[in-house]
């Protein structure tokens, strides 16, 4: 059974002309998703090209901008790779705890409108302070009593 079989995740080859770096991607190994959020992150710094050279591959290839602040293609490639399992990592966390999320969302648009809130909490507050000093307007420097 090869590594690609086990789900497990392998070093990600590519190749360069010198300059600009390729990369197909397989989406059994890492889904659409994890490929353009990592795309995205390296807009700023290179060129980035998507294709599809077959079914279920993502042909990424990068391309540094003029600007000379990409040197090392050889960097940048691995600066690609990391963030790209990156971003698998986050949508699996993120798969994980969906039921969670949802959860936590349900009860806080369909709470019980008898459970105080921290509004209910501040105007409670508030009408506590108008009953001792109704114009609030109190000295602190004069003594009570």
């Amino acid at each position: 059974m090869s590594d690609a079989d086990s789900g497990e995740l392998q070093e990600l080859t590519y190749a360069t002309d010198g300059t600009r770096v390729s990369f197909t991607v397989s989406e059994d190994l890492y889904p659409r998703d994890a490929v353009y959020g990592a795309a995205y992150l390296f807009v700023d710094r290179c060129f980035v090209y998507l294709s599809r050279p077959g079914d279920d591959q993502v042909e990424v290839r990068l391309k540094p901008k003029p600007d000379g602040a990409i040197q090392d293609l050889d960097v940048l490639a691995g600066e690609f790779a990391n963030e790209l399992l990156n971003q698998v990592i986050r949508i699996r966390v993120g798969e994980s705890t969906a039921q969670i999320r949802e959860y936590y969302m349900a009860k806080a648009f369909f709470a019980d409108a008898n459970q105080t809130s921290i509004d209910a909490l501040l105007a409670e507050l508030d009408q506590e302070e108008l009953e001792e000093d109704p114009l609030e307007i109190s000295v602190p420097w004069e003594e009570e009593g």
